[in-house]
Parts: structure tokens; sequence; C-alpha cells
């Protein structure tokens, strides 16, 4: 049997407790708000899109802890104080944040550690949490460009004013925001004309429920009981084609991060406000993550470039989302984990759906749930793209089956393997079969790689220095070398002294075409029989991968 957690005083244990169960509750109610989402734009995501800013935010504050006491594992209290727990939870948020409702969230958290993680000491929790509550109310409606009731912003507004009448401890203010948030958000209805035809509350203020409810759980130690007609995650009546509901408005959603100034940031909301709707900025101290919903994405991320320095560009277009919420589930597909823009078109052209995996950036336990969702199918075969994210892929797995999704994790540990995986991959044939020939195709290659060594290092093939180039075969270091050419040369000979039929060649974005064509030279010199084809891994991907089957 499950225990409820402890109750906490306000402090870094309890904004972990906080996250922690913030995620599994948004987790648990994901597919119900995404149902019932059709404010501003009924593309069925708004649950996915929290619940995503909410693991991104828990990731980041996992590591913030972690780095505050570190050799600590045995999950007792954290080294780190609030203020350093709030910021690292708002700045995870910020940086992950989803969708319109995802970036709300973020504000609003932002607004809370605007408060905690300025100097509490001899402040009473309660108060102060009431502070930090309506702090995020205000920060979360300045936030938007042009505010509608009836919406995630309504709720969190009754929740802090619910707060502010409060007196008390942290977990009873945090009960009267829970409690004004429900009361708010049964009332949406009424407010917002596309919720009351849908016969609906708002979305995004059922997530936000969900995150008080957290709070209250994380400071009191009770689970909270949801209404049962108007709980948190509940519809009041749910409409089959939810995403029917709404016609016309921009054509894509637009989202970035971005490095700029206050003032930039002033005339970019200008601009932007003039290209669209359901413009969200939010952020601070230098960082922004800006939303917003317009006809011409290049002209919205141009004003980005004009302000400063937008990174991590999202583009999607309304008309697939609404088309793949409608469109029957597919029997079968692929997703891939993949690093390197040019192997994740690869990936795609064979029909996979592709994750990104930058260096120092493996993508979470949620963004691998999300694409297994935007495959759409019944069954899936997941290719993990690299050892250190087989945990994530099972975990996402075990989400995704109990969403009724079949699903298979192949552990695949180099892009090599992977798009050997998909070259045999047979929607035709019955699903164990599928995964089984795929397994086989994969572990019948092996997979070397070229890196440059950033310190001096013990390594399975002795010392390297600093500029040093590693030829590492299987995962492990086995040619240290001074140069490219010669280091991609021996590692090839030692994988191909074990024989093989195919090299695959996949080159990094700085490394020339000469070195493919040196090493194809070498492998119809040295051996006839086997072929050789060579790809462009593109941004993000590593100097070289070989694959040899």
């Amino acid at each position: 049997m499950a225990h409820e957690p402890e109750p906490h005083a306000l402090d870094a244990e309890a904004v972990r407790t906080w996250s922690s169960l913030a995620v599994a509750a948004l987790g648990r109610a994901r597919t119900d708000i995404d149902a019932i989402n059709v404010y501003p734009v009924a593309d069925a995501d708004t649950g996915t899109n929290l619940y995503l800013t909410a693991e991104s935010a828990d990731r980041a504050l996992t590591e913030a802890l972690a780095a505050a006491a570190p050799g600590v594992t045995d999950g007792t209290a954290p080294a780190a104080s609030l203020p350093e727990a709030v910021r690292a939870y708002a700045h995870g948020a910020l940086i992950g944040a989803r969708g319109n409702s995802g970036t709300i969230l973020a504000q609003l958290l932002r607004g809370v550690a605007d408060v905690l993680g300025a100097d509490p000491a001899g402040r009473a929790p309660g108060p102060l949490l009431a502070q930090a509550l309506v702090r995020a109310a205000e920060e979360a409606y300045q936030a938007v460009a042009h505010p509608v009731e009836g919406t995630m912003l309504t709720v969190a507004g009754a929740a802090a004013r619910a707060a502010q009448s409060a007196a008390g401890t942290a977990a009873e203010v945090a009960r009267a925001a829970y409690d004004g948030a429900r009361a708010a958000l049964a009332e949406t209805p009424e407010q917002l004309a596309a919720l009351g035809r849908a016969g609906v509350v708002d979305a995004g203020g059922c997530g936000l429920v969900a995150v008080l409810g957290a709070l209250w759980q994380a400071l009191s130690g009770e689970e909270p009981r949801p209404d049962p007609v108007r709980g948190p995650a509940v519809p009041l009546e749910r409409d089959p084609e939810p995403c029917a509901q709404q016609e016309g408005g921009p054509g894509y959603e637009v989202i970035y991060l971005l490095e700029a100034s206050e003032e930039a940031v002033a005339g970019l909301r200008a601009t932007l406000d003039g290209l669209g709707d359901s413009l969200v900025v939010v952020g601070g101290e230098g960082l922004w993550n800006v939303h917003v919903h317009v006809d011409d994405p290049g002209a919205a991320v141009e004003a980005g470039v004009e302000a400063g320095r937008p990174y991590r560009i999202r583009i999607t277009h309304f008309g697939d989302e609404r088309r793949r919420a409608s469109a029957p589930r597919a029997q079968r597909a692929v997703v891939a984990v993949v690093q390197g823009e040019g192997l994740a078109a690869l990936c795609g052209e064979a029909g996979a759906t592709t994750v990104p995996a930058r260096p120092g950036e493996p993508p979470a336990v949620a963004e691998l749930v999300d694409a297994v969702r935007r495959a759409h199918a019944r069954e899936v075969v997941l290719l993990a793209g690299g050892a250190e994210l087989r945990a994530a892929a099972v975990a996402a797995a075990e989400q995704a089956r109990a969403d009724g999704v079949r699903v298979a994790v192949i552990p695949t540990r180099s892009g090599v393997q992977s798009l050997a995986a998909l070259a045999v991959h047979d929607p035709q044939a019955g699903f164990d079969e599928d995964v089984v020939t795929m397994t086989a195709a994969a572990g019948a290659t092996r997979y070397g790689e070229l890196a440059v060594a950033e310190r001096q290092s013990f390594t399975s093939a002795g010392i390297c220095q600093a500029g040093d180039v590693l030829g590492l075969i299987d995962g492990d270091v086995a040619v240290i070398g001074a140069g490219l050419p010669e280091t991609a040369e021996a590692v090839l000979k030692r994988m191909l002294g074990s024989g093989g039929e195919l090299v695959t060649l996949v080159l990094g974005p700085e490394v020339p075409d000469a070195l493919a064509a040196r090493l194809e030279a070498y492998v119809q010199q040295s051996h006839l029989a086997v072929d050789t084809v060579t790809y462009h891994g593109g941004r993000h991907s590593a100097p070289l991968l070989i694959g040899v089957e």
C-alpha cells in the first residue's frame, strides 16, 4: 500500500515533494485535460504541454539538489536552501515550457520564486506563501498580451485571492488556494463562450488545480480529493470531437527561448502582437520563453533574431495537430531518439517519429512519452539511441502502456544501430516478429565514433591529452590519435578486422567529404566485398559515426 507523504515545512524538501507530486498529478490527468482542450486552439495538447513543462522543472530541480548535496543518494533532505530550490524549479519550467499553458505555468512558478527566492528568514511561512501566490498571478497576467477571463489566468487569480485571505500555516494557505482555484475552475464555462458551448471547464485551469493540489499535499501530507463532478481533471461533459470546436485563427504555434535585454523584449512584444495572437512572453534577467500563434512563422522567428538570440525554436502547424488528433490510429509506428539533424531527417524519411538528442541535453521521459503520443499508433517500437537513454526509454514505455499503447524498447546505442533497425522494419509483420528482427539488426551492427578529448584523462587505450582524437568502438576508447583522418582509418580497420558486409559513415557538420572519400577508398582497396554508404549527420551530430554490419 502506498503511503501518503509526510507534511513538510516550507523549505527545499517541500519544493522537491511539490514538484514530484505535480508531475505525477499531471501525468495522471494528462489525457483527460487533452480531451477538453478547446481554447485558445482546440489541438488536444494542453495536458501534455503542462506535463512536459512540469517534468522539465522537476528535472532541473533534481539536478540542482544533487549538485548541492553531492554523493547523497538515499533520499535524505537536500542541502540546498529554499531560494536555491525554487529558483531552479522556476528556471527548469522556463527552459522547458511547452504551449500556451506551459508558458503561463512557467511564469507562475517564476512569480513564486521571486518571493520565496528572496531571503525568507524571519518571515512566517503562511503569509510568505500567500505573497508568492499573489505575485505569481500578477506576473502571469502581465506576461499575456491580452488576458482573457475564464482561463488559467482566472483560476490563478482566484487562488491568489483565496491564499491572501487565509490565515495560518503554509499548509492552510495552500489549501485555501487549492479550494479557491477549484471553485474558479467550475465557473469558467460561464465566463468563456467556447467552454460553455463545448460543455467543459478550462483545460489549463484544470492543470493548475492539479499543481496547486500537489502543493497542498506536499505541505500537509493530505491527498486532494477531487469533486466527483468537477474535479481538477474531469470535464463537465466530454465532447467527443473537441478538435472540431474551433476553426480559423492563425495557423502556426511558434515557441523559442531567447537571450535578449528587457528593452529588446519590449519591442519584440509589440512586433509579435501585430503578427498574431496568444502572445505570452515569460522570463527575465536576459532569458525569455516566447510563445505566439501566427500565420507567418518565419516573421515571428525573424523578430526574435532582431531582438537577440533565439534558440530551441519549435514551429507547429495546427492543421497537422488537428488531423493527427482526429485521424484513426495507425497500427504500428517507430519512435527514434537521434543525435544530429541530418540523422533525424534520415529516420523521418524512413517513417520514424524522431526525438532530438543534443550533446549534453538528453531528452527527458516526458519528451519520449510525447513522441509516442505524436506517433499516434496502437503499437510503437522505441529506439533508445544511446546507452544513457535506456532507462528513460523504459520509463516512457511504461507510461505509454498505461495509455493503452503496446510499446517495445530496442536499446540501440548509436544512430547507426537505429538506422540498421529501421532498414529491416516491416509494419506488415507481427509485432513480436518485427521487434525481434529489428533488435537482431541493431545488435549485429558494430558502432564506432570519433570524439575530441576535452582534457587529459585515463582511457582504456591509455592516457589522452586535451585535443587528442578519440576513436571509440562499441562505447570504449580503442584508438588515441592526433588527427581525424588517421584515427578514423585506424578505427575502421579494427572494426572490419572481425568481418562485415556494409560500412555506414555519418559525417559531422564540420567534417569534410574528403574524409569519407578516404575511408571509402580504404574499404575498396582492402575489403573488396564490403559496400560503403555515407550520410551527413548535420548539426548536433558527432564528428564521425561508423557502423559495420
